[in-house]
């Protein structure tokens, strides 16, 4: 199914190529204005095969995890994870694309939207991961004790579900909030935890005294 996907993505570009614009707009800022362009090579194809490094990438780096046991224990929902990245970037290609041949289409909303539902994803997968090098929250205090990991993933997946329905709700605003939201949603969700995880390796260190 990924190779498929990104096969697909691959054609939706080369089928569109004559239709296309010698200048395509690949950037827009918080209010959904083009801000950044690119000639109609670059807009064709680097989607593509970005997606296509970061799937060969994300599928070779477990095969040489010192634990990549764990990893094959939560293979199947790797699986879908990957899959996730790949549709998330098969849209922002479809986007572009689409608002190269002259329509009109807010590009922040479907983007939010589309970073709303892998966050709210991955929010499900964090809980099932196994302790390992390559995948997950690798914090020094997570990778150091399994239960630290295990508690730290269970917390995560609550608060990147949170943040994911919270951006589901700010993708309606405009464009400065969404964004707000979005950056504040970012930063607290990586100091939380942080602070959870190592507030937990803290508490089992003083239960060893």
């Amino acid at each position: 199914m990924p190779w498929i996907l990104i096969i697909i993505i691959f054609l939706f570009g080369l089928y569109l190529y004559p239709q296309l614009p010698a200048k395509i707009a690949t950037h827009w800022n918080i209010n959904n204005q083009a801000d950044g362009w690119g000639s109609k090579n670059f807009a064709v194809f680097f989607v593509p095969l970005l997606t296509l490094g970061l799937y060969l990438l994300l599928s070779f780096i477990p095969l040489i995890d010192p634990l990549k046991k764990n990893i094959e224990a939560f293979a199947h929902l790797y699986f879908w994870f990957k899959l996730c990245f790949i549709l998330f970037f098969g849209l922002l290609h479809f986007l572009t694309l689409y608002a190269a041949l002259g329509h009109q289409i807010n590009i922040g909303r479907f983007v939010i939207l589309g970073i709303a539902v892998l966050f709210f994803f991955i929010g499900l997968f964090l809980p099932k991961i196994k302790r390992n090098y390559t995948i997950g929250i690798r914090l020094p205090w997570t990778i150091h004790s399994e239960t630290v990991w295990d508690k730290t993933h269970k917390f995560g997946g609550k608060v990147f579900i949170s943040l994911a329905l919270l951006m589901a709700l700010s993708s309606f605003f405009s464009g400065k909030i969404a964004f707000v939201i979005l950056m504040a949603g970012i930063i607290l969700l990586l100091f939380s935890l942080a602070i959870y995880s190592y507030w937990e390796f803290r508490k089992i260190e003083k239960g060893k005294i």
